[in-house]
């Protein structure tokens, strides 16, 4: 990666020496999103002492998707973003734990792999001039479709968005179609009807609106994966002593919110669907859950492998947790 430092960055690092430093934050997800309110909540708690100013810019408004968020803050185009981490796949496997299909299925699982996994993450984007700050989960993912995809047979031929290539490689083992699309990508595919379905969460769905072409929202409980905030080292070691010791207790604050925010959204999203019309299906075939259980097995075992020993260490840290 080139560690250039363009204008934006330089700002920042001179802001120092005044009242007040300005950083941006890129967001991919609308304002609306789980991930955008946590963001918020993050940026409320840095700024109450005034020393430092963030600007939210949710919604793609900077032009950038997950996928290019990693490359935006090492680099300084951008001092911090909030970027799901299954886009990054290309750049670390490492960044695919948290999307391994039905590795982690609830919250308690998904906080105990993020705890076995948080120091490969904390390494990785240290060798690449970024500090990781906190991870907080989305609400499990199930499919968004025209109807209720709850047996092998609704699955089978689905033209369903999917939003990484261990996701790709299980729904194409389960018998649909998969088409691998960044967030931005869905919505023109859906007005398109290039794809048929989704697979995200219901707060993904509700916070894109989601009910304006497709009528069903099927919980399978695939994955909850992670939403991670990272910052540009060289913006972060710019800061005084006590700005950076307001960022990481802010980060800190934000992590334990964004966790605790889960076990009531999942119920609120359900109203809103409700609301506007669309049938959330609980109850699914076991022979369906099953069959995409099977069809992931080859998909995390093939992830190992590509990981070697990271993999192994961290898989039998978090299935000795889980097992206690």
């Amino acid at each position: 990666m080139n560690r250039l430092i363009p204008g934006i960055l330089l700002a920042a690092i001179t802001g120092t020496a005044s009242a007040q430093t300005n950083m941006d934050m890129a967001n991919e997800y609308p304002p609306n999103s789980i991930h955008a309110e946590t963001a918020d909540h993050f940026i409320q708690a840095l700024t109450e002492d005034g020393a430092i100013a963030v600007t939210p810019h949710h919604g793609g408004a900077l032009g950038y998707k997950s996928v290019d968020h990693y490359d935006a803050v090492g680099d300084g185009a951008v001092q911090i973003a909030t970027s799901f981490s299954g886009a990054w796949s290309g750049i670390n496997p490492i960044f695919l734990v948290s999307s391994l299909p039905f590795l982690a299925t609830n919250l308690e699982d998904t906080r105990e792999l993020y705890e076995a996994t948080r120091p490969y993450y904390e390494a990785a984007m240290e060798a690449d001039n970024q500090v990781f700050l906190y991870a907080t989960p989305w609400p499990a993912s199930g499919f968004w479709a025209k109807k209720p995809i709850d047996t092998v047979e609704a699955l089978r031929g689905l033209k369903i968005r999917s939003f990484d290539t261990p996701g790709t490689t299980t729904l194409v083992n389960a018998g649909a179609a998969p088409v691998q699309l960044s967030w931005a990508d869905i919505v023109p595919q859906l007005t398109t009807n290039g794809i048929d379905a989704v697979l995200t969460s219901a707060d993904g769905g509700a916070s894109a609106q989601f009910w304006e072409y497709l009528s069903d929202f099927t919980e399978a409980n695939y994955a909850l994966p992670l939403q991670v905030t990272h910052m540009n080292r060289d913006a972060f070691e710019a800061l005084s002593e006590e700005e950076r010791a307001a960022v990481l207790e802010a980060a800190r604050k934000t992590e334990a919110f964004g966790w605790d925010l889960l076990s009531s959204r999942v119920s609120e999203n359900y109203t809103t669907l409700a609301e506007n019309g669309v049938t959330v299906t609980t109850e699914v075939d076991p022979e369906l859950i099953a069959n995409l259980q099977a069809a992931a097995e080859p998909v995390v075992s093939e992830w190992a492998a590509r990981v070697g020993s990271d993999a192994e260490a961290l898989l039998a840290t978090y299935r000795a947790a889980i097992a206690e």
